[in-house]
């Protein structure tokens, strides 16, 4: 169920891979996806057998994600917001960041008790998201922050055209790569974790490729059978 777990003193961190749900064919088995063609159901099942294991059965609060810039406040008593990034200091509320090929990046100032998750693809990347997500933690009192870095598609396997990786290396200079087969590429990871050391976040490496790892889900290598799977992070303070 998880690929990954940490904590630092009452914050809980935690990236979930494919394995442990009731999903089936190309979405077997631990799908975390709002959309695509698996069965409703499913899913719900899902996203409760995670959070019973992660949050005690507590609400996990998520977002829908558009690849924009904007970040909300998590509001337990609303509806879901359209962001790629969310912030809370509400404990025990587990914050989830849902990717198959962008990177999930979970903050926290464990200190302060104010947590963040962002949802970076190319085109968060390039409008700041994570930066953003930053901002808005600092507003809420975060001073020393910490972030953890989930898997995501590598810098030798995310093919892009030339020009497009001009373009977002334009913006983030430290994205322009080349894949393992001599193409251009964009390196998501060493992208964000040049805007974390920017703002002068801690990073804790968690990252493996998600095109490489059949045991995590990959849109690049299965087009629209992908399914989803999370980051979440959660304070108990």
């Amino acid at each position: 169920m998880f690929s990954f777990t940490d904590s630092r003193r009452a914050v809980e961190v935690a990236f979930t891979d494919r394995h442990g749900g009731v999903s089936r064919g190309t979405y077997s088995s631990l799908n975390l996806a709002l959309g695509g063609g698996d069965d409703p159901t499913a899913v719900a099942e899902n996203l409760r057998r995670v959070g019973l294991e992660f949050n005690d059965g507590r609400s996990l609060w998520d977002m829908h994600q558009v690849h924009g810039d904007a970040v909300a406040v998590a509001d337990p008593g609303g509806d879901r917001q359209t962001c790629d990034g969310l912030v809370t200091t509400a404990p025990g509320l587990a914050l989830v960041v849902r990717v198959a090929d962008c990177v999930p990046v979970l903050l926290a100032d464990p200190d302060a008790g104010v947590i963040g998750v962002a949802h970076a693809g190319r085109k968060g990347l390039v409008a700041g998201i994570v930066p953003a997500t930053i901002e808005q933690m600092r507003r809420l009192g975060a001073s020393r922050i910490v972030a953890w870095v989930g898997p995501h598609i590598c810098g030798g396997c995310y093919e892009v055209p030339a020009d497009l990786r001009a373009e977002v290396a334009a913006a983030v200079p430290e994205s322009y790569a080349e894949t393992t087969w001599g193409t251009p590429s964009v390196d998501l990871g060493a992208g964000v974790g040049a805007q974390l050391a920017a703002a002068q976040v801690e990073l804790v490496d968690a990252s493996s490729c998600t095109r490489e790892s059949d045991d995590l889900y990959s849109y690049r290598r299965d087009g629209d059978g992908a399914g989803r799977f999370a980051g979440l992070i959660r304070t108990a303070r």
